[in-house]
């Protein structure tokens, strides 16, 4: 083992630009347990997004400086690890006998635990992407049953083996339906299973808040206790400094989506075939917004005291809403997209913050926010502006209802677009046009309309 002088200080890595700061969420490797080069060691809980911190080498982990849930500054160090090699605290060869029973017992194990088993670092992303390998298909061996990059390396060099091959064999004690090793999640209860699903909408059983009851009185009271995680209070100072410093107005226009649906209606199916994802009514949304932005850019902008700057990219920022979050990820360069590829970023967008595995650059850049409402029913909102933007767009639900046209009464599709903006920048004529280019957009939608 190596020499206490010859352990290697980690500190916090500066993961953005802005960032001063971040807490210990969890520690990935414990004192003791060897630590392969660019695998995850902790995970840290930034003002945006959760990331992890990797190893720089092979080592040891030898001690944790900070604890989780301590707010580290960047550059402070988090931990102390040696150095050594890999290898030299791995298990020496055996019989292929003996290595069989190891690996059964390894198999076994992470049946018992599998909470990581979907949790992928980027550099085992990257190694099961140059292979070509599906990951559901390896044994993980790490912490929680995670995947490691040495059992990727590892299925490689065995020529890729089919899951059934790599399931233990069934004990005489276990009934002949035990879950097999390779079960990521339990099952969607029915209920939760016909949310709605608009490409953004949560549609999975959310992460439950962490509940701490303080003391007797507070449960005699009938009362318990929330702990203000390090997101909800970057989420309550975000909300505060927006609605302070931001003198906000907001003004909102019913739009006629009626062409809108049938197109939706005679693509949806040939889109899911072709491309595996659902085609929301957002990104027809969105690509009608983006249009709009083109012809009134000032709507990209940004206050600065004595200026106001105008972004050339359109980077559009999505609220995302889960049952105890509110996160805003970002679809860079909006305007270089066609319909399809936007539905791809949403859908995309939609899946890593479902699993928990939006970065740093999914969540920075953004210039202009939407927000889809209407995925759960509302019909009339007020959003508050994501600072430092100008400007914030909520698509409502679409609702059937009657309305006159050329004095005759029909029943057509209609859903309400609210704007909420920064009067400092913007006033009441600038986004009545453009609200009113919007409507024309996504109005214009016919069945001949291209997704590509």
């Amino acid at each position: 083992m190596a020499d206490r002088d010859q352990w290697i200080d980690i500190t916090m890595p500066q993961l953005a630009e802005s960032l001063v700061s971040a807490t210990i969420g969890k520690w990935l490797k414990q004192p003791g347990e060897a630590i392969e080069a660019y695998e995850p060691i902790c995970e840290v809980i930034t003002d945006k997004v959760v990331a992890e911190i990797p190893a720089t080498e092979s080592g040891m982990m030898q001690e944790h400086i900070a604890k989780e849930g301590d707010t580290v500054d960047v550059g402070a160090v988090i931990c102390r690890m040696s150095g050594e090699a890999y290898e030299a605290s791995s298990p020496s060869p055996s019989t292929p006998s003996q290595s069989a029973r190891t690996e059964h017992v390894a198999a076994s194990t992470s049946a018992v635990d599998t909470s990581m088993r979907g949790r992928f670092s980027p550099a085992v992303q990257k190694l099961a992407q140059e292979h070509g390998i599906d990951l559901q298909l390896v044994m993980g061996t790490g912490l929680g049953g995670r995947i490691t990059r040495k059992d990727v390396l590892k299925f490689v060099e065995e020529g890729g083996m089919r899951a059934q091959e790599l399931k233990p064999e069934p004990s005489t004690n276990s009934s002949a339906s035990a879950p097999a090793v390779f079960t990521t999640s339990e099952p969607i209860p029915a209920s939760m299973s016909q949310v709605r699903n608009s490409g953004i909408h949560l549609s999975e059983t959310p992460r439950l808040p962490k509940i701490e009851i303080e003391s007797e009185a507070h449960t005699a009271r009938g009362e318990y206790l929330i702990d203000v995680t390090p997101l909800r209070n970057s989420i309550a100072r975000n909300m505060r400094q927006s609605v302070s410093e931001i003198p906000h107005a907001w003004t909102t226009i019913e739009v006629d989506v009626t062409n809108l649906v049938q197109l939706r209606n005679k693509l949806k199916d040939e889109f899911k075939r072709k491309e595996g994802i659902n085609l929301t009514y957002l990104a027809f949304v969105v690509k009608a917004i983006v249009n709009a932005i083109k012809d009134y850019p000032i709507m990209n902008s940004v206050w600065a005291v004595d200026k106001i700057i105008v972004k050339r990219d359109i980077n559009l920022s999505l609220a995302v809403g889960t049952e105890d979050s509110v996160l805003t990820p970002v679809i860079h360069k909006a305007d270089q997209k066609n319909i399809a590829g936007l539905a791809r970023e949403i859908e995309d967008l939609a899946r890593k913050t479902r699993e928990g595995k939006l970065t740093l650059n999914d969540m920075q850049g953004g210039t202009f926010t939407v927000n889809n409402t209407g995925s759960f029913g509302s019909i009339l909102s007020y959003p508050i502006i994501n600072y430092p933007q100008a400007a914030i767009v909520t698509f409502e639900s679409i609702v059937k209802k009657p309305v006159v046209i050329n004095d005759m009464i029909a029943v057509r599709s209609m859903a309400n677009m609210c704007l909420s903006l920064d009067h400092r920048i913007l006033d009441g004529v600038i986004c009545g046009r453009f609200l009113q280019r919007v409507k024309e957009n996504i109005e214009s939608f016919n069945l001949e309309t291209k997704l590509y």
